[in-house]
């Protein structure tokens, strides 16, 4: 499938100066070291692209939720961590708009790295406001800007939405690649297309099980959201974490299901567990994995993972996929004894070499990546958005994607 946007291979940038909209929203722990750096590796192609062009690049990202400045929150960790990845040194300001950014970009080398502080220490970025993104194009000197934050590119912010309003605008390399490798896997599918949904809650991903449907030849469900199909099922789940009012929700999603396979064969298109792993205390990390069937939880009990069973039916699945989708985790995978199902599902993904496999970002990406020491190598994309990647596998216009400028308009000068 074509890419519907221009990206940065469309225009001459040479020797621009060129705001580029990364994610890096990676978790850093109170000492400054980042606890996994998927996304600022995934930003590196696009940014070597442009230093080979010797442009002068101005990189801006968010980083966390905070209230106002919060230094806890600063993006200088990263710059450090971006310089080791590229060779090179990356210059840090502690602010994104005004004199000290326009001044020091304004003398800054052809082919040098700027980073600036995090964008969420103005209330205006999270609020689309365009007075903050027309400041930061002002202060930056900025004559391009390239989107390749896939993992805020669901929202409308300053950075993603409005900054289009004032710089020609083009996808970089990252997006193109998510975005293309996303809608090729729910569009053109190589069949059997099998989904894996976990992870809470159904009310978060209706929208992406009712795609699942129209498009997945088999759906396995597992994690807490399984329990409340087990329960709609009139399964005792004991203490399990439910979602409750999902009754008219689940009915829904039951009846599209029937109106494809039919009411006989629903239990083999959407898989629930058959036995979980249940603990009665979940708080510790020491637990114990007990495994019963899903018809003898005990009232005190709480199903925390899938069982051995349901791991092998559910592997046997994964194994005859030609296209493979997954999205959330199967269980607890804070705690080792709980995260088995999880483990032995990437282990089968990764065993399919011949599928293509598409590991939404988020938690789910998150385990892969600690599941595989970091070498994700045996899935074919891991995603770097959570609820972007999601938002686009359940068909959804993404902003950040929406307002750059389309491949078929008017181009600038090759």
């Amino acid at each position: 499938m074509a890419f519907s946007k221009q990206t940065v291979r469309d225009i001459d940038i040479e020797r621009q100066t060129v705001l580029v909209r990364v994610d890096y929203n990676v978790p850093i722990n109170k000492d400054g070291v980042i606890g996994d750096d998927l996304r600022i590796r995934a930003s590196v192609p696009t940014i070597n692209y442009l230093i080979e062009r010797q442009c002068k690049l101005v990189l801006i990202s968010h980083l966390g939720r905070p209230k106002g400045r919060d230094e806890s929150q600063s993006l200088a960790p990263v710059a450090a961590r971006l310089a080791e990845l590229l060779g090179r040194s990356v210059q840090f300001i502690d602010d994104c708009v005004g004199d000290k950014v326009h001044q020091t970009v304004k003398h800054a080398p052809c082919g040098s790295v700027i980073l600036l502080e995090n964008l969420r220490f103005y209330a205006e970025e999270e609020a689309d406001d365009m007075e903050f993104a027309k400041n930061i194009a002002k202060s930056t000197g900025a004559s391009v800007f390239v989107q390749d934050g896939f993992g805020a590119a669901h929202r409308a912010h300053a950075s993603t939405h409005a900054m289009t309003q004032f710089l020609p605008s083009f996808a970089g390399m990252l997006l193109e690649k998510e975005v293309t490798i996303i809608n090729h896997a729910m569009e053109s599918p190589t069949p059997p297309l099998v989904a894996i949904i976990g992870g809470a809650k159904i009310s978060d991903k209706i929208d992406l099980i009712r795609r699942f449907i129209a498009k997945a030849e088999t759906i396995l469900i597992g994690g807490a959201m399984a329990n409340t199909f087990l329960q709609f099922k009139h399964y005792d789940m004991g203490k399990s974490m439910l979602e409750p009012d999902q009754e008219e929700i689940l009915r829904d999603i039951y009846e599209l299901a029937a109106e494809k396979v039919g009411h006989e064969n629903v239990d083999n298109f959407l898989v629930l567990p058959k036995d979980v792993a249940v603990s009665e205390d979940a708080d510790t990390l020491d637990q114990v994995r007990r495994e019963v069937a899903v018809e003898k939880i005990a009232e005190q009990e709480r199903a925390l993972d899938i069982g051995s069973q349901t791991i092998q039916q559910f592997c046997d699945v994964i194994a005859g996929a030609g296209t493979i989708v997954w999205n959330g985790p199967m269980g607890l995978t804070e705690i080792e004894a709980f995260s088995i199902g999880s483990a032995r599902v990437a282990l089968a993904i990764a065993s399919n070499a011949e599928a293509t496999s598409i590991v939404g970002g988020g938690d789910t990406a998150d385990f892969v990546l600690k599941w595989c020491g970091g070498d994700d190598s045996s899935f074919t994309h891991v995603s770097t958005g959570g609820g972007a990647s999601m938002e686009l596998m359940s068909g959804k216009k993404l902003p950040g994607v929406e307002s750059l400028l389309d491949a078929y308009g008017q181009r600038m000068v090759h």
